[in-house]
């Protein structure tokens, strides 16, 4: 996969940013800090090289450079770059695991695993997060 481009991952979870709960967004998200939970989308989510998730993952695609620890589900693919570090299992169409990624847990690829997977859910869950003092009643940014 190429290099991210802005549009791909229109929303960004920054370093210094906890997040407890379920997470659902349609398009593509990339997290720099950390997520404790469920993350449900049709979308692509990108896991930073300082990213750390712990929560299972439905998704269209799921990149992972960080560490996660949880189960991931991806219609489409899911890519563990050289950095991640990964336990949980896996089910996706497509995977591909770079030299020197590190994984422990079940594997199930093919398009035969993900045949037959209900959608991603679309509801609008309750959300709890956790803003550091440091950056309170700051201005948000979204892509």
């Amino acid at each position: 996969m190429a290099e991210n481009t802005p549009g791909e991952f229109p929303t960004v979870l920054g370093p210094d940013v906890i997040f407890k709960g379920e997470l659902t967004f349609e398009k593509g998200m990339k997290v720099q800090g950390r997520i404790e939970g469920k993350i449900n989308t049709a979308g692509r989510l990108h896991i930073a090289k300082e990213g750390k998730i712990a929560a299972d993952v439905d998704a269209g695609a799921v990149i992972v450079e960080g560490e996660v620890k949880g189960n991931l589900t991806a219609t489409d693919r899911i890519e563990l770059k050289n950095t991640a570090r990964y336990e949980g299992d896996l089910t996706c169409a497509k995977l591909t695991v770079d030299e020197g990624a590190m994984f422990s847990g079940h594997v199930h690829v093919g398009p035969e695993a993900v045949k037959g997977r209900p959608p991603v859910a679309q509801a609008r869950p309750s959300v709890t997060v956790t803003i550091p003092p440091n950056i309170q009643n700051q201005p948000v940014k979204q892509g």
